[in-house]
């Protein structure tokens, strides 16, 4: 392979040619980063159930979302809210990357989506159906409208890909390690383009009478909920539930420059680990985060005085963010204070299976524009989180490497490092 195709360890450079967002934040990726730059929140009262006897009654909604503008309506009717929002982001992914459905070569595409519990909804329907209408009522769909690996079929089955296809299920984590799983797939010489990202659709009574009864959301800011996440905020009492779905096409670099698409950062390693120590606490010596970060970043072949900023997981809950906050200061040392650190869940919420996906389309946003996003409603300084936490405004900076952090329920790390890329002015996107 010519050098300039291969990374310092000799496996072919991996980048990002389109992204699709379908987010509380906006219905696509500028609409989105937009409010994320200008803390327009997408957190508010929950519109899908009825939550007035919930502690908790707010959360990040992806409004007035049309799935029958993204697909075929019987379609809609057979697929789970996170396959909608998967098929939406995908659509819009393709079409960013100037890459037609169904795709050129099928045989050398792959799909790899994540989400961290599929189609909820669709199987408590299910239940519900059965118990009040009887076995003759529940849907003959109802088994493959719930089932996890459903986004990525549906994204498989839109862009006509016919090569590797799999599912990443790693709570928090998710969008993440899918990235990274995809990231492997083209490294492994398996595929030329994989779409991949992450989706949930979980603004569900279950899930927030569970998180509730776990008291890991916000209660305190119902009547202000776009002020309710606020990472790193000694004020900060919880997590706010979100949805959505992020997309990337990732391509071989060759790939992409052969068929002139435009590129809007590379994306330079990944890794994950695992704590080993609780099914929902972090472990308080972050030995766990901090792996995840040193191998990123090994794989990346990058040293840590060249990481230019830093997107945390920042869920703003009390115990997670004081604990990255100890993680990042103890892989970094002193320059961990020269480091910017945000988190894009101010305004997003924590969108679980999403989340990681849509970071790292914000992260590929910051190291493309040379922006750096800000965390919205810091207001009160933390003694435990003490860095530069880029408070309630973007920042112009030169950045060359993002570190993008999520750290999930079950002691699942994952991380991401993305770096910018120089156009050589070729693309449509190059006006855009």
């Amino acid at each position: 392979m010519d050098e300039q195709y291969a990374d310092k360890q000799g496996r072919p450079r991996v980048v990002i040619t389109g992204m699709g967002v379908m987010s509380p934040l906006g219905h696509t990726t500028a609409e989105s980063w937009e409010s994320l730059l200008h803390g327009h929140s997408g957190i508010g009262p929950i519109t899908q159930f009825d939550a007035s006897e919930f502690p908790s009654r707010i959360a990040g909604e992806v409004k007035n979302f049309e799935a029958k503008k993204y697909m075929d309506f019987k379609e809609v009717r057979r697929m789970s809210r996170a396959s909608q929002l998967a098929v939406a982001a995908a659509r819009m992914a393709l079409a960013d990357a100037d890459l037609p459905e169904p795709v050129p070569d099928g045989e050398r595409t792959g799909v790899l989506v994540g989400t961290g519990v599929g189609g909820f909804e669709r199987a408590d329907e299910s239940m519900m159906t059965l118990r009040t209408k009887g076995f003759s009522r529940v849907s003959p769909f109802a088994m493959t409208s719930f089932l996890p690996n459903m986004p990525s079929h549906h994204v498989s089955l839109l862009a006509g890909t016919l090569g590797p296809i799999s599912t990443v299920s790693a709570a928090c984590a998710t969008g993440t390690q899918a990235i990274g799983e995809a990231t492997e797939i083209i490294r492994s010489g398996r595929a030329d383009v994989v779409i991949t990202g992450g989706v949930e659709g979980l603004i569900h009574e279950a899930a927030m009478a569970g998180f509730g009864a776990m008291r890991a959301l916000s209660t305190g800011f119902n009547d202000r909920p776009e002020k309710a996440s606020r990472p790193f905020d000694k004020d900060r009492d919880g997590f706010i539930l979100s949805e959505g779905a992020a997309m990337m096409v990732l391509e071989r670099l060759d790939h992409a420059l052969a068929r002139k698409a435009y590129i809007y950062a590379e994306i330079g390693g990944h890794a994950s680990s695992s704590d080993a120590y609780h099914v929902a606490a972090p472990d308080p010596k972050a030995a766990g985060a901090i792996r995840a970060m040193r191998w990123a970043l090994a794989d990346a072949n990058v040293l840590l005085d060249q990481v230019s900023y830093i997107n945390a997981h920042g869920t703003s809950t009390p115990v997670n963010d004081a604990i990255e906050t100890y993680a990042i200061k103890k892989l970094f040392g002193e320059r961990a204070y020269e480091i910017p650190v945000s988190s894009s869940k101010s305004v997003l919420g924590h969108a679980m299976g999403g989340a990681g996906a849509i970071e790292a389309v914000f992260c590929a946003c910051a190291l493309h524009e040379g922006v750096v996003p800000p965390t919205w409603n810091y207001e009160t300084p933390d003694p435990e989180c003490d860095l530069d936490y880029v408070p309630n405004a973007p920042r112009t900076a030169h950045l060359d490497v993002a570190l993008s952090n999520s750290f999930g329920l079950g002691g699942q790390n994952a991380c991401l490092v993305l770096s910018r890329y120089e156009n050589n002015g070729v693309g449509r996107n190059q006006e855009q």
